[in-house]
C-alpha cells in the first residue's frame, strides 16, 4: 500500500465520519461551514474528499459537533454526542437507579 493510498483511505474515512456526525447533529454542510466561519462549500469539499481541514479547524469542527478529537476518531462509537448526553444523565443517578439502568442495558444485550 502506498502513502497516497493510505492518505486517500484516511481522507475517505474522515469524510464519512464528518458527514455522519454532522447529519446526527441535524445541520446542513452549508450551515456548518458558515457557522465555522468558512465559505459555504467548505464542509462539502471535505466530505467529498477534495480537502482536509487544518488542525485548528479540526478542533473547531469537533467543538461544533460536541465531540472530542478522540471521539471523532472512535469509529466504534456511532453517536458520541448522544453517548455524552447519556453519560451526563447517568452520572447524576443514585446507586439504586444506576443499578436499574445497568440491568436494563444488560438485558438488552
Amino acid at each position: 500500500m502506498t502513502d497516497n493510498t493510505n492518505e486517500s483511505a484516511f481522507a475517505n474515512e474522515f469524510a464519512m465520519r464528518l458527514s455522519k456526525l454532522r447529519e446526527q447533529k441535524g445541520v446542513s454542510a452549508r450551515d456548518m461551514s458558515l457557522s465555522l466561519g468558512q465559505n459555504a462549500g467548505y464542509i462539502n469539499g471535505i466530505e467529498n474528499g477534495k480537502s482536509l481541514p487544518s488542525m485548528a479547524t479540526f478542533f473547531y469542527i469537533c467543538e461544533y459537533l460536541g465531540v472530542t478529537p478522540c471521539e471523532f476518531f472512535d469509529y466504534d462509537n456511532r453517536n458520541p454526542a448522544k453517548m455524552n448526553s447519556i453519560m451526563n444523565y447517568l452520572i447524576r443517578l443514585d446507586e439504586s437507579k444506576l443499578e436499574h439502568v445497568y440491568a436494563i442495558i444488560e438485558d438488552m444485550q
